[in-house]
C-alpha cells in the first residue's frame, strides 16, 4: 500500500530528488541513472556509517577497557578511519604461491555483493524503499546466504590448514545460527501477513493510546527480537560468537592469508552484515522508521530509522568488550539446544497471542500477557537449566601457573 507524501512532509524533497535528476535524461536511460543512484547512495551512505562506526568502537572500547583509543590522527583521533584506508590502500597484496589465485581474488567480493544486495529492500523512511519488493524478507535471507560460499572460497583456496579450519567453523556458525535467525522473523510474518518489509513496518506505525504497535512491545516480539538479535550476533562473527577468527587458535581464520585491501573487504563485509541484520531487527520488531509516540512525527522517519539503528550497534559494541569468546562446543549446544528450540515455542505462542485477540472478558488483556510471557519465560528457564545442568556449565575459574 503507497502512501502519497505531501510537500510538507520532511521525506518529500528527499524521495523526489531522484526523480529531479533522473529527469534530466532520456525517459529510457530513466530507470538506469536512477538505479545508480539509489547504489551510490546505499554504498555511499553504508561506507561513510563504516567509517563512523569503526572510530566509535574504538573509541568506545578503550574506555570500557579503560585505555586510550585513537587520538592521535586529527582532531580527537576523528581522522583515523581515513589512515586505515590510506594504509590497506598502499600495503602489499601478498597471495600464496599454492593458492587458487582466482578464487582467493574473488572471495572478498563474493563476501560483500550479497550483503550489499540486502540493503535494497530496507525501509529506511516513509516510501524510502529503494526495492520495495512484496517477499523482501525472502530476498534479504536468500541473497544473504552468499556468505557462507565465500568463507569457503577464502578457506580452501589459500591452501593453509588454519584457513581451511577457520572457513569450516565459519560456515558450521553461520549455518547453525542461520535457522534460528530465520525462525524467529516466522512470528512476524504470520501476524502482519506478509513477507513485504514495507508492509511490515506499516503495520507497526499505528498507536492504541498512545502506545506504538511495535512488535518488540509484546511477550512474542520481545522473545523473537532477543532470539534474532542473539543469532545475529553470531551470523556476524561479533563477541562472544567471533570464533572464526580466534586469533590465539587458528591465527586469523580464513582471513589468514589475505593482506592489504582484500582484508579490508573482508573486514567492511563484516560490518556492512552487522548493519544489514541490524537494519531487519528495526523493521521487524522496533517499528521501522515509525516514531515512539504519535506527538514525535514531526521529526522525519529516517532520523528515527537511524536512532534505533544506532543504538543496536551501540550494543553490538558494548557486548564486544564485555563478553568473552564461547568454545566451539558451548556455542553449538547454545544454538541447537537452546535457542532453535525457544525460536520454534515463540512461533507457538504468537499463534496463541493472534488467536486471543478477540477474548471479551474483562481479564482478557491481563490473561494474554501472563500465558505470554509464561509461554516464552518457563521453556526458556527450563531449556537453559537443562542445558547448564548436563554441560556442566558455571562460573569461569581462572588458575594461574605456579
Amino acid at each position: 500500500m503507497q502512501t502519497i507524501l505531501a510537500v510538507t512532509d520532511p521525506e518529500f524533497w528527499i524521495v523526489n530528488l531522484g526523480a529531479w535528476l533522473t529527469g534530466w535524461f532520456e525517459p529510457a536511460w530513466r530507470p538506469w541513472i536512477q538505479a545508480l543512484l539509489q547504489a551510490a547512495a546505499l554504498v555511499g551512505g553504508f561506507a561513510t556509517l563504516f567509517a563512523v562506526t569503526t572510530i566509535l568502537e574504538r573509541k568506545g572500547l578503550g574506555r570500557i577497557q579503560n585505555r586510550p583509543g585513537p587520538n592521535r590522527v586529527g582532531p580527537f583521533g576523528l581522522l583515523q578511519p581515513a589512515a586505515d584506508g590510506i594504509k590497506m590502500l598502499t600495503k602489499e597484496d601478498i597471495v600464496p604461491a599454492r593458492a587458487d589465485k582466482i578464487v582467493h581474488f574473488l572471495a572478498p567480493i563474493v563476501m560483500l555483493a550479497p550483503v550489499t544486495l540486502a540493503f535494497a529492500v530496507i525501509p529506511y523512511g516513509r516510501e524510502m524503499t529503494p526495492m520495495p519488493l512484496d517477499a523482501g524478507l525472502l530476498f534479504f535471507f536468500a541473497v544473504g546466504a552468499g556468505s557462507e560460499l565465500a568463507a569457503f572460497m577464502a578457506g580452501w583456496s589459500s591452501r593453509n590448514k588454519y584457513s581451511l579450519l577457520g572457513a569450516i567453523r565459519a560456515i558450521a556458525q553461520m549455518i547453525s545460527f542461520e535457522l534460528p535467525l530465520v525462525l524467529s522473523t516466522v512470528a512476524v510474518v504470520m501476524m502482519a501477513g506478509s513477507l513485504s518489509l514495507v508492509e511490515i513496518a506499516r503495520r507497526q506505525a499505528e498507536y492504541v493510546s498512545f502506545v506504538p504497535q511495535w512488535h518488540i512491545l509484546t511477550p512474542w516480539g520481545l522473545a523473537g527480537f532477543l532470539t534474532f538479535f542473539t543469532a545475529a550476533l553470531a551470523e556476524s562473527n561479533r563477541s562472544p560468537f567471533d570464533l572464526p577468527e580466534g586469533e590465539s587458535e587458528i591465527i586469523g581464520g580464513f582471513m589468514t592469508e589475505y593482506s592489504g585491501f582484500k582484508y579490508a573487504i573482508f573486514f567492511m563485509a563484516e560490518y556492512f552484515g552487522m548493519f544489514a541484520v541490524s537494519s531487519l531487527a528495526v523493521v521487524l520488531f522496533l517499528g521501522a522508521w515509525s516514531a515512539p509516540l504519535p506527538g514525535l512525527q514531526f521529526i522525519p522517519s529516517y532520523v528515527w530509522f537511524g536512532i534505533k539503528l544506532m543504538g543496536l550497534l551501540f550494543v553490538f559494541i558494548w557486548l564486544r568488550g564485555t563478553l568473552p569468546r564461547l568454545r566451539a562446543d558451548q556455542l553449538m549446544s547454545f544454538c541447537w539446544k537452546l535457542l532453535l528450540p525457544m525460536a520454534l515455542i515463540n512461533i507457538g505462542v504468537a499463534a496463541g497471542w493472534h488467536y486471543s485477540r478477540d477474548w471479551s472478558f474483562p481479564a482478557a488483556w491481563g490473561c494474554r500477557w501472563f500465558l505470554g510471557l509464561a509461554g516464552v519465560g518457563l521453556p526458556f528457564m527450563g531449556l537453559a537449566w537443562g542445558l547448564r545442568r548436563r554441560r556442566g556449565w558455571g562460573p569461569r575459574v581462572y588458575r594461574y601457573a605456579e
